[in-house]
């Protein structure tokens, strides 16, 4: 049997959710099957853990819970009490408290319900590293369509599935687009089948990671393509980040456990100390450079920040104010709490919302950097862990989880190497 074909009902499961991505992507049922399938297999995964023994011999569970998967489980059960609380505090009715404990369902809940399902099912990675690369497929095969779209006359926006009843975010989470335009420069960005660009270029990111791991030249060079196809075709400053960033890191950190690779650093150290004065320069102008390539958008997340920020510190600091707040002309209308992870939590869910997710967060990221120290096996999470924290300086990464559920799959999977 091939090392990469699903081997139990689990395994099946995830296989075909993933490489279905872009058929669910033509309906608009993504913002949908991400939380059903988190829901799955949490549920299948508490089962086996209560059942033991009971259940059949390809879904037991042979470790523990991981430590780190319960800081998960209590972190995020910890945010839907605070979201309680929050809410209360500022007399939000029973109404929003129902709609906002469903919006905890379909994001919060599912940081905790997929590293459980990795951690306590038998899924392996080639699964889901050979799952990414299919849905790289799928972008390459639609990629000549997508890049002239805009250039023969094809609309932007296809349709808004109905599915949208199901309630979400925005209506942009149900929409299928063949391209959108940028409102400062007019000129064509390509989203694929995320919800916006900069989004799509971090998934572009994770699919680059991913690809890494796989052991067949010809997908491995499939999945490769795709992801910085969809990070340079989303025209995102983020993504370019990511893509030199989260794959570099791990693996310089791996070198530093060899001797050579400390030798080496020193010389550099020598040679740039020669030329630092240069270099302090050159990094201030690529910063400035980075901030102008989109200075509307760059303002209107620091005026954001800042708002956020002073009303946490003023009005809501140990639970927060329960949900976004409308935005004025002054962030162009985005809400208060919106496009910024950290920020948004210390404004939503105060500063118990902002550990809950700091300490596992943290926590996952202490055992893959030890283990990227040990071995190649730590390199893929902590690849993943830098795109979360990339992503969670732009965006709020609680409602973009429905795409981001095989990474955290993985991280379950990781843990549970570990404890085995």
């Amino acid at each position: 049997m091939s090392d990469t074909a699903p081997q139990n009902p689990a395994e099946n499961i995830v296989y075909k959710a993933l490489i279905w991505t872009w058929p669910f992507y033509a309906v608009g049922a993504l913002y949908i099957v991400g939380p059903v399938l988190g829901w799955m297999l949490g549920g299948l995964a508490a089962l086996v853990v209560y059942f033991g023994a009971a259940v059949r011999e390809d879904l037991r569970c042979h470790t523990p819970i991981p430590a780190v998967v319960w800081a998960w489980i209590i972190g995020m059960a910890a945010m839907l009490i605070i979201l309680w609380v929050g809410l209360i505090n500022f007399d939000f009715g029973t109404k929003t408290i129902i709609r906002s404990t469903i919006g905890w369902a379909k994001g919060w809940a599912l940081m905790a319900l997929f590293p459980l399902a990795g951690a306590v099912l038998p899924i392996r990675r080639a699964i889901l590293v050979r799952g990414q690369c299919v849905v790289g497929l799928w972008v390459l095969v639609l990629a000549p369509l997508m890049l002239v779209a805009p250039y023969i006359g094809l609309p932007e926006k296809i349709f808004t599935s109905p599915l949208k009843v199901v309630g979400g975010p925005g209506p942009e989470y149900f929409t299928v687009f063949l391209y959108t335009l940028d409102p400062a420069s007019g000129t064509p960005r390509w989203q694929f089948y995320a919800p916006w660009s900069p989004f799509a270029a971090l998934l572009g990111v994770l699919m680059v990671l991913f690809a890494l791991e796989e052991k067949c030249t010809r997908w491995k060079a499939i999945g490769v393509t795709a992801g910085i196809f969809l990070i340079l075709a989303s025209k995102s400053r983020m993504g370019l980040v990511g893509l030199i960033v989260c794959p570099a890191i791990p693996r310089l950190l791996r070198l530093s456990a060899q001797s050579w690779a400390w030798q080496g650093l020193a010389g550099c150290l020598v040679l740039a100390s020669m030329v630092a004065d240069g270099l302090i320069t050159s990094a201030q102008s690529s910063v400035r450079a980075f901030k102008s390539a989109r200075a509307d958008s760059s303002r209107v997340r620091a005026t954001l920040q800042r708002i956020a920020t002073e009303r946490w510190e003023n009005e809501a600091v140990w639970f927060g104010h329960g949900r976004v707040a409308p935005g004025s002309h002054i962030v162009e209308y985005m809400p208060i709490g919106s496009h910024h992870t950290w920020y948004g939590l210390l404004f939503v869910k105060g500063i118990t919302g902002f550990l809950a997710l700091l300490i596992p967060l943290l926590w996952q990221l202490a055992l893959a950097v030890t283990d990227t120290i040990k071995s190649n096996r730590g390199t893929l999470p902590f690849g993943i862990i830098l795109v979360f924290v990339l992503l969670s300086f732009g965006e709020n990464i609680e409602i973009e989880v429905y795409l981001l559920w095989p990474s955290l799959l993985l991280l379950g999977i990781h843990a549970k190497e570990l404890t085995k």
